[in-house]
């Protein structure tokens, strides 16, 4: 249920025997928060910045330095509660106990400070940003801080956590014109049911462990072979989504229909990728390359061709 890959084999160090050192500790609070992850949500926010600005212009260096602090604030400490929230969680299934804070590596303390600091660098980011975006703030806290909860609640967690990730791309927008508009709105919902969908894929690993432990997802309320159906459906909305917005978008190029293109082929692969066969309808061992690979480039693929857009077309 939370954006973290599985690993064939177990990098981390013995339970309870932390990175010392400052640039250890470091690389510790990075490994908690998975860091690199970051390439999910922050590629939409910078396409979303450079769709905003006007024909022949782009935000500027001040803009683009605030956006990104304000992101890495922002899913730093989503990431951080979230793993504070599941520690006892985590720590009795087998595929997650060897994660920071259930082996003893990262202390509750120290990732309450980490929380904390990237709660005031978010705060503080914003406050650099238009008006509209500062007075969105308590909102998007509220977000960021509910998915934690959710999977004890209800099986739309994989929903909140599409939100808090569109969001940012809406976010970049707002950052680059201070005005709030349909175009955005699309765009960053065809992002919550990219993530959506591919959450509901990631949470078929835990379906028999949540099941036993009550919490809630949609492999456990329907079952992997309906999820499945649900999580195509959020893909397909996806590109139902991306291709309104290329519709609607007055400077739109052959770049981001391209952008559209390769995203609906990207995602058939992964659905093809993880199909099942008469026995199971899910190949799980497959979930990892699906989840970071594919959809990794698909964040990437879509800036850069936004991006191409931009200097190719205006």
């Amino acid at each position: 249920m939370t954006l973290n890959p599985p690993n064939s084999a177990n990098p981390h160090p013995a339970k309870g025997a932390g990175k010392s050192g400052v640039w250890g500790r470091v690389s510790e609070y990075a490994d908690l928060v998975k860091f690199e992850h970051t390439i999910f949500a922050l590629p939409f926010a910078l396409s979303a910045m450079l769709l905003a600005a006007p024909a022949h212009q782009w935000p500027s260096l001040s803009v683009l330095l605030w956006v990104v602090l304000a992101m890495v604030g922002g899913r730093t400490y989503a990431m951080g509660l979230n793993r504070l929230i599941d520690a006892r969680i985590d720590g009795q299934n087998p595929r997650t106990q060897m994660r920071s804070i259930p082996a003893g590596r990262v202390s509750k303390k120290e990732a309450w400070g980490l929380i904390l600091a990237s709660a005031a660098l978010l705060v503080f980011a914003t406050c650099q940003l238009p008006l509209v975006c500062v007075q969105l703030l308590p909102i998007a806290f509220l977000v960021l801080t509910i998915y934690s909860y959710m999977k004890l609640f209800s099986p739309l967690a994989h929903l909140v956590l599409g939100v808090a990730l569109g969001s940012s791309a809406v976010g970049g927008w707002l950052a680059a014109t201070g005005e709030l508009s349909w175009l955005p709105v699309i765009f960053g919902w065809a992002v919550v049911l990219w993530v959506a969908g591919f959450d509901i894929i990631y949470a078929c690993q835990d379906y028999g462990f949540d099941r036993d432990l009550g919490l809630k997802s949609i492999p456990v309320a329907l079952g992997l072979p309906q999820a499945l159906m649900v999580s195509r459906a959020c893909h397909l909305g996806t590109i139902l989504l991306m291709a309104g917005f290329a519709w609607l978008y007055p400077g739109t190029s052959g770049f981001f229909w391209l952008a559209v293109a390769i995203t609906a082929g990207m995602l058939l692969y992964e659905h093809w990728l993880i199909r099942g066969d008469g026995q199971t309808p899910i190949r799980l061992e497959k979930v990892n390359e699906a989840f970071f690979n594919i959809n990794g480039k698909i964040s990437l693929g879509v800036f850069l061709l936004v991006l191409c857009q931009k200097l190719f077309v205006g």
